[in-house]
């Protein structure tokens, strides 16, 4: 089972991504657009990992205070697009945390160095400069989500266990 910690965006804040998006397409940003449904902010990516409930009872142990994610900028990663949060030390904090408490109990994760964004477009390309700016969205953090990515045909679809 292909499993990740994320926060799931407010429906308001997926909206205001979807519409960014399509203004990337209307410039000719091609690439990989990431579905609606499921944007997200990963935390850490566990891979395939077969006790979904250990995860789920690690994820309890670690405190989490409720606090405000803010878009702020565009960026990239090689050809992978994302939008990033303003810089929030409660959310750094809280991964530190978490991932602390993952090794501890001895469930790999990814090791990446962790950069706060929501990837929208992969494989992007464009063939000329776009101007597209990225929206005003914030929204309450109050919980994080034990995900669980599926190949459903040939879309991923990420489910909340």
């Amino acid at each position: 089972m292909r499993l990740f910690i994320a926060i799931t965006l407010s429906k308001e804040m997926k909206n205001a991504l979807i519409t960014y998006m399509h203004q990337l397409k209307k410039q000719g940003v091609e690439g990989r657009y990431v579905p609606a449904q499921n944007l997200h902010m990963t935390l850490a990516f566990i891979g395939e990992y077969g006790d979904p409930s250990k995860v789920k009872r690690v994820i309890e142990q670690v405190p989490m205070s409720h606090f405000r994610l803010t878009l702020s900028e565009q960026g990239r990663f090689g050809n992978l697009l994302w939008a990033g949060v303003k810089g929030n030390q409660k959310l750094k904090t809280y991964v530190k945390e978490l991932r602390t408490a993952l090794q501890q109990n001895e469930i790999p994760f990814d090791h990446d160095h962790f950069v706060p964004h929501i990837t929208l477009v992969r494989k992007s390309s464009a063939k000329k400069p776009y101007q597209v700016k990225l929206p005003r969205a914030e929204m309450m953090v109050e919980k994080v989500s034990l995900m669980k990515s599926e190949m459903r045909g040939e879309k991923v679809i990420y489910r909340e266990l």
